[in-house]
């Protein structure tokens, strides 16, 4: 599983958010809610989507499927647009985080996930930060795809 720790600069993202669990993944609908609202959002940095997710501090100390945590769907913005339309801005603070490509199926990744956090973090000397988890989809991403590719940032504390 090649990893490669990166620093982040504050990213601000445009979107939409929805509290889900892994059991009520409600992913999709999100998406296809946001979807329609893309072309209105102005400072758009790049072409890329963002998928952000949001958890409590205890979140993965009791891991459950059942847990909910904050879910958004959105873009990068160079500075804060006016927004209306059931947007929302949020800013990612800048930091440390471990990156990793995942390449397949979006419904195949909880294994890859599983083994970052079963594998990876044990070895790696670093632990888990308090701050958002996200993954960019840029021009390799393509949905329900095998082939298709994101980039996954983990945050990370020596």
């Amino acid at each position: 599983m090649d990893s490669e720790i990166v620093k982040v600069d504050q990213k601000i993202i445009v979107g939409m958010k929805l509290e889900i669990s892994l059991l009520e993944n409600q992913t999709q609908t999100l998406w296809q809610r946001f979807m329609p609202k893309l072309n209105s959002i102005s400072n758009r940095l790049d072409n890329n989507l963002i998928s952000m997710s949001i958890y409590s501090s205890d979140y993965f100390h009791s891991f459950n499927p059942s847990n909910r945590f904050m879910k958004w769907a959105g873009v990068e913005v160079s500075e804060e647009p006016i927004i209306g339309d059931g947007l929302e801005i949020i800013k990612i603070p800048k930091g440390l985080y471990v990156r990793f490509l995942y390449q397949g199926l979006p419904s195949q990744a909880g294994p890859f996930y599983q083994s970052i956090f079963q594998e990876w973090f044990p070895k790696s000397g670093y632990k888990l930060d308090q701050r958002p988890h996200f993954e960019v989809m840029g021009d390799k991403y393509k949905n329900n795809e095998p082939s298709s590719e994101e980039m996954i940032y983990i945050p990370v504390m020596e």
